[in-house]
Formats: structure tokens, C-alpha cells, sequence
């Protein structure tokens, strides 16, 4: 067992590095063991390969200096919410033993966000019961569950809940967005046109983190929504 304080899932590889990678930067730095698991390879996205997406998600994970990455390898655009699928993240749950959980957006315009933060959510429930057995490297696993899960925010707005500043960290966070070459614009590279692959994209992203950033008083910011309700022992530890 190699206990993390934060394990970041996401649909596909890239997920995490453009909604919540800041963040992630951020808790490293300070010291944290931080990991992420992949549920999909990304092999139905229009650019690049399979290959490309796992050498991309390796740069990636350098530049946020992050202390695990796994890949579940479900199936991209078709992955269910079954039980399968639950015991797979259960395994990495109880296998990282997390404090803190970051999963996808709870609704966005990709179906694989809303429906993998789902997923997460509920294998989040099923780590900590005694009764659901699972095993790793032959072993039984203990039953564990994180004390929360938040969601980070992606391509649609939604209000946040909460908003962490992100902005010391926010160059390396595009750093390694643009870690995923095959992905993001390249003024040399061919390849067909989607939603994210246009010069504007990186704009669009920036003004997010000054959008989150801006009524919480940061230059910079991620948000998230919460699963109940935080809480804290001063008014003056809120920000």
C-alpha cells in the first residue's frame, strides 16, 4: 500500500491536468503525495494514439510531479456504471488510501465527465463497506473510504463551491496541458479539428481560471462542488 494524501480520477488522460492540474501542483509542492488514475486510454479522441496519449500523460505527470499514475483502461465513450467498473476503483481506493478524492465534472458536455464522476463517486461508498471484497496482488484489501470527494469543473460552467488560488502554480499547469501535443494546438501539426484543438482553446482555458480566480479575490482559480457540506472551525479560516 502506498498511502496518497489526494487520488485524481478522470475520464481520459488529460482530464485532470485541464480542470483541477493547478491544484494538483499546488498540494504537491506543499508536500503532498498526489496520484491520478485514468479510466479510459482516450483511444476514441480524434488525434493522436493510444501511445501517444500514455507517452503525453507520462510528461504530464513529470511537470505536476505527481507520485502515481494508473490507467483502468475501461472503454472510452462506452464505460458503464456497473459493478465491474465500481470494483476497479474500489481497488485503487483501498489499494492509495486517499484522503481526498478529485473526480470529473458531475455534468458536461462530454457524457464520459458526468457519468465517470458518478462512477467515482459511488465506488467511493462501496471502498468503505466491509462486505464488498476485493483483492489486490492476491490479497484482501481492507475496507477504506476518503474522507471527501470533490468535483472538479471542466468545459461547463458550474457554480463552484469552493475555489482554491492557483495562481503561483498556473504556468506549470499549462505546461502540462500543453504536455498532451497531440491534443492542443501545434502550429506545425495537421489533424482534424475538435473542440479543444483550435489556437482559441488555451485562451479559453486561462479565462477559466481568472473567471474561478476572480470573485474569490485570486488572479488564478480552480473550482469544485462538494458532496456535503465542508466545514470549518472559524469564519476565519475561510478565505
Amino acid at each position: 500500500m502506498k498511502k496518497l494524501d489526494i487520488l485524481a480520477f478522470g475520464a481520459h488522460p488529460d482530464d485532470v491536468e485541464l480542470a483541477c492540474a493547478g491544484t494538483v501542483i499546488k498540494h504537491v509542492d506543499a508536500g503532498m503525495r498526489v496520484g491520478i488514475v485514468d479510466l479510459t486510454q482516450g483511444e476514441m479522441g480524434s488525434r493522436g494514439t493510444i501511445e501517444t496519449r500514455y507517452d503525453e500523460a507520462a510528461d504530464a505527470s513529470k511537470i505536476m510531479g505527481i507520485s502515481e499514475r494508473v490507467n483502468l483502461k475501461m472503454e472510452d465513450g462506452l464505460f458503464e456504471i456497473n459493478e465491474a467498473n465500481k470494483r476497479l476503483i474500489v481497488e485503487q481506493v483501498r489499494r492509495f488510501q486517499p484522503n481526498i478524492v478529485l473526480a470529473n465534472a458531475v455534468d458536461d458536455r462530454h457524457p464520459d465527465h458526468g457519468r465517470g464522476a458518478q462512477l467515482v463517486s459511488e465506488a467511493c461508498f462501496l471502498a468503505g463497506l466491509i462486505q464488498f471484497e476485493t483483492t489486490w496482488n492476491g490479497e484482501v484489501q481492507e475496507a477504506f473510504r476518503p474522507k471527501v470527494v470533490y468535483h472538479y469543473i471542466q468545459d461547463r460552467y458550474i457554480k463552484p463551491d469552493f475555489v482554491v488560488d492557483v495562481t503561483a502554480v498556473a504556468e506549470r499547469k499549462m505546461e502540462a496541458i500543453k504536455a498532451y501535443k497531440t491534443q492542443f494546438f501545434q502550429p506545425d501539426q495537421d489533424g482534424p479539428k475538435t473542440p479543444i484543438s483550435g489556437a482559441d482553446f488555451m485562451d479559453f482555458i486561462w479565462g477559466r481560471m481568472h473567471e474561478m480566480g476572480r470573485q474569490a479575490g485570486f488572479t488564478c482559480g480552480e473550482g469544485f462542488t462538494v458532496e456535503r457540506f465542508p466545514g470549518v472551525q472559524l469564519l476565519t479560516d475561510l478565505k
